[in-house]
C-alpha cells in the first residue's frame, strides 16, 4: 500500500509540474517564475578539436575571442564554465603528467605562447565566474596519437584498445592513483573552483571480467580517490561529475537499455548518499517522458548535495536534430522547479543564439544568482565586511574580511530603496564574487546598499548595511521603539496600501511574514530583542515601518 501510495504522489507532483511548464509555454508571461538567489547556471566549454574555443592559432586572438564569450555568458546569467582541461591524454596547461593538446597551438605536444587555463581561471574570477577544470577521464584517444601512446609508453598495462581508441582500465587500481594525481596538480597549480569529471564510466563496448556490482565498485573507487585526494590539497574545491542522463530505470519509464548504474556502472545516487562527490551535472539529452520523469528522480535522490541537468541545446541546430526553442523552455521552467541548476551543452549553441536560445536564457535568468554554498563541507560564515562609504568617484567601498576555512573571500552587493537592503531578494542583487573590496555606483546614488563576504564554500557573513537614501515617512506611524510583550497595534490599512507584513532584524534578515490585518500583530512568538518591519503590498512595493523592541513581563513575585 505504502509503495502504491508514494507512486501516486510520483506521478501526481510529475504531472503538475508538467502542466505548469505547458501553460508557461502558452499563457503565461516566462518570467512569472522568479529567478532564485541560489541557482548554478553552468556551460560545458570545449576546447577538443577547438569546436567551441579557440578558432585560431593566435594567442591574441584565443584571448579575445575568450573574453568576448565570457562576456557574453555573464551577459544571460550564467555563473560556472566548465572548461575541458584534460583532453584526450592530453592537457591545456603545462603538465608534467602530460602532452599538450594541439587545440591551441596547431600541434599536439608544442606549448601556446601563454597558459590558456590560468588565463580562463582568471578572466573568469573577474567577472565573478567560477571556473571547474573538466577532466576527461577514462577515454585517452587514438591509439597512436600522442596522448596515448606516451600513456601506453609510462604505464603499458594501464591502457586498453576498443577498436581504434585507447581507455584507461578502469578494473586496475593504478587508474585510480593516476587520475587522482592528475587532479590533485590541477587544485595545487590553480585557483580552480572544482574539479569536473567526465567519462567516469565503463566504455559501453567494455568487455567486462567482472560483476556488475564489481564493475560499480570500481568506478567508485575512482572517484572516492580523487576526490580525498583533492580536498586534502583544497577542501574547498567541488567535486561535480558528468553522468549518463538516466540513473536506471524507473518502475513506469525505462532507459531503453542507456542508463549511469546498471550499463556502464556509474553509481551516481550512491556517490550523492556517500557524500564523495558535492554535484552530479547529469546529460540530461532527451525530451518529453524521457526528461520529466527523471529530472524528478534526480532531485529526489539529491541528499542535499547540488544536482545540475545538462541540457542538449545542440539538438536545435538543425545539423544535431529537432528540437524546437520551446522543448528547452519546458525543460528549464521544471528543473527550477524542482530547485535544479542548469547547464548548456555546448557553449557555442547558446552563445550563437542558435534558435533564439541565447534570448530566452536572459528572459529567464532576470537576475543574477550565487551558486549554492557547500554547507556540507562548511556552515561557518566569514567575517562580516565594514562599509567605508562612497568615495569621491562614486565608487562604494569596504574593508577586506577574513573567512575561517579559506585563502580569500569574495564580495556581493545588494541595493534597494528600501532600508535596510533585503539580501535575500535576489532583484537587490546587483554585483557578485568581486575580487576587489570596491565597486562604482555613482556619485549622486539614489539606492542603499548591503555588502557580503562570501568564503570559498559558498558561505556568505552578514549583510552590512549603507543608507544613503532616506527612509520615506509614513502617517500615523510612531517614530519612538515602542516595547512590546505579545502584540504590537497596526496603522489603518486605509492609512497604509498593505497584503503582508514581515519582521526582520536589524541585520536585515527576516523572520516572520504575517498577513496585515487592521488589529494588532501578534509576536508572542519571537524571541527577545530588537526588529524592524515593513509592509509589503501591492507588486511586492514595501515601506519601512520602523523598529520594535520585544521584552518579556516578568511574572509578579510570589505573596508567599
Amino acid at each position: 500500500m505504502k509503495e502504491y501510495i508514494c507512486r501516486q504522489l510520483f506521478f501526481i507532483s510529475f504531472l503538475w509540474l508538467t502542466c505548469c511548464a505547458f501553460a508557461q509555454e502558452s499563457k503565461l508571461p516566462f518570467l512569472e517564475q522568479d529567478s532564485p538567489k541560489y541557482e548554478i547556471r553552468a556551460v560545458w566549454l570545449t576546447t577538443i578539436g577547438g569546436i567551441d574555443w579557440p578558432h585560431s592559432y593566435h594567442s591574441s586572438s584565443q584571448k579575445k575571442e575568450l573574453c568576448e564569450m565570457l562576456d557574453s555568458l555573464k551577459k544571460v546569467g550564467i555563473n560556472t564554465v566548465l572548461l575541458q582541461t584534460r583532453v584526450r591524454g592530453t592537457t591545456i596547461y603545462p603538465s608534467s603528467m602530460e602532452p599538450w593538446d594541439g587545440c591551441f597551438s596547431g600541434t599536439p605536444g608544442k606549448a601556446p605562447a601563454f597558459d590558456p587555463l590560468r588565463f580562463a581561471i582568471d578572466e573568469c574570477h573577474r567577472r565573478g565566474m567560477q571556473l571547474h577544470a573538466w577532466v576527461v577521464t577514462i577515454p585517452v584517444g587514438k591509439w597512436n596519437k600522442l596522448g596515448c601512446s606516451q600513456l601506453r609508453k609510462k604505464y603499458p598495462n594501464l591502457i586498453k584498445k576498443i577498436g581504434d581508441e585507447g581507455y584507461m582500465n578502469p578494473e586496475s587500481p593504478q587508474t585510480a592513483d593516476y587520475l587522482a594525481r592528475f587532479c590533485h596538480e590541477i587544485v595545487e597549480n590553480y585557483d580552480v573552483d572544482g574539479i569536473h569529471l567526465d567519462y567516469i564510466r565503463y566504455p559501453e563496448t567494455w568487455k567486462m571480467r567482472t560483476s556488475k556490482s564489481q564493475g560499480r565498485a570500481n568506478i567508485t573507487n575512482i572517484v572516492t580517490t580523487i576526490n580525498n585526494r583533492i580536498k586534502a590539497c583544497k577542501p574547498w574545491v567541488m567535486l561535480s561529475c558528468a553522468t549518463i542522463g538516466k540513473h536506471d530505470d524507473l518502475s513506469r519509464y525505462h532507459s531503453n537499455g542507456w542508463n549511469a548504474r546498471t550499463t556502464v556502472c556509474q553509481d551516481a545516487q550512491q556517490w550523492l548518499r556517500d557524500g564523495i562527490v558535492d554535484a552530479l551535472y547529469p546529460m540530461m539529452y532527451f525530451r518529453d517522458n524521457q526528461f520529466f520523469p527523471f529530472a524528478i528522480d534526480w532531485q529526489e535522490q539529491a541528499c542535499g548535495r547540488l544536482v545540475v541537468p545538462g541540457l542538449g541545446i545542440y539538438f536545435l541546430d538543425p545539423h544535431e536534430g529537432r528540437w524546437r526553442l520551446d522543448d528547452v523552455k519546458r525543460q528549464l521552467n521544471v528543473i527550477r522547479q524542482l530547485g535544479l541548476g542548469q547547464c548548456f551543452f555546448r557553449t557555442k549553441f547558446l552563445v550563437d543564439n542558435i534558435k533564439d536560445i541565447y534570448k530566452l536564457e536572459k528572459q529567464f535568468n532576470a537576475t543574477p544568482a550565487l551558486i549554492p554554498p557547500m554547507t556540507w563541507l562548511s556552515n561557518e560564515r566569514p567575517t562580516m565586511p565594514i562599509v567605508k562609504g562612497v568615495n569621491g568617484n562614486g565608487r562604494l567601498e569596504w574593508n577586506v574580511s577574513t573567512a575561517n576555512h579559506s585563502s580569500r573571500c569574495v564580495y556581493n552587493v545588494y541595493a534597494s530603496r528600501d532600508y535596510p537592503v533585503d539580501i535575500n531578494n535576489p532583484k537587490n542583487l546587483i554585483a557578485t564574487r568581486l575580487t576587489e573590496n570596491s565597486l562604482t555606483v555613482g556619485r549622486q546614488s539614489t539606492y542603499n546598499y548591503a555588502v557580503t563576504a562570501q568564503d570559498r564554500y559558498g558561505n556568505e557573513s552578514m549583510p552590512a548595511q549603507l543608507q544613503l537614501r532616506p527612509t520615506p515617512s509614513l502617517p500615523s506611524v510612531a517614530t519612538a521603539m515602542p516595547i512590546v510583550d505579545k502584540v504590537l497595534p497596526l496603522p489603518k490599512s486605509s492609512v497604509i496600501d498593505a497584503d503582508y507584513i514581515a519582521v526582520e532584524t536589524l541585520q536585515g534578515q527576516r523572520v516572520a511574514y504575517f498577513l496585515y490585518s487592521d488589529t494588532v500583530l501578534h509576536v508572542a512568538h519571537l524571541p527577545e530583542g530588537c526588529y524592524q518591519w515593513r509592509t509589503i503590498g501591492k507588486k511586492k512595493r514595501q515601506h519601512r515601518l520602523g523598529l520594535f523592541t520585544i521584552k518579556r513581563q516578568k511574572p509578579c513575585p510570589s505573596s508567599k
